[in-house]
């Protein structure tokens, strides 16, 4: 598998709710298992309590084994490659032809797409249309609902 590309930022993020989710969850839901087996009479096989605490603990489980994979194969990325280059970590504003309002995106990882804060992944289309180039170049933007053309108007 190739590596999973983050921001430090989307690194750090991600390692703290790993962490909260040893430390913390993990230890939660042991409890609420223990206190469901304890407080289920003697038919467990019908307790509700019982089963969402199973579903609990698997889900979380399965989360921290998902990113730890993801943290054990990531690249991270503290700068972007050149100065006024788009890339992981870079901000950059665009300006689809014939719109007047030009959008301002930062590019990151997949995992750390945002998109309430305008934060795409560089695998996304217009991700995939702006990584390596620069301010003031015209792409073509190959998305699902058909291509258009984007200028790039700031590298930041």
């Amino acid at each position: 598998m190739a590596d999973t590309v983050l921001t430090r930022e989307g690194y750090n993020k991600i390692e703290e709710e790993l962490e909260y989710l040893r430390n913390v969850k993990r230890v939660e839901v042991s409890n609420r298992l223990h206190a469901a087996i304890e407080g289920g009479g003697d038919d467990l096989l019908e307790n509700a309590e019982l089963e969402a605490a199973k579903n609990e603990q698997a889900f979380v489980l399965g989360r921290i084994d998902d990113l730890a994979y993801l943290l054990s194969n990531a690249k991270v990325i503290d700068e972007p490659v050149k100065s006024g280059e788009v890339g992981v970590g870079t901000t950059v504003v665009v300006q689809e032809d014939g719109e007047d309002e030009p959008e301002t995106y930062m590019i990151v990882g997949a995992p750390e797409v945002d998109l309430m804060a305008n934060k795409i992944s560089n695998e996304s289309p217009i991700g995939k249309a702006v990584m390596g180039r620069h301010a003031g170049e015209t792409v073509e933007v190959e998305a699902p609902a058909g291509s258009y053309r984007l200028k790039i108007l700031e590298v930041k």
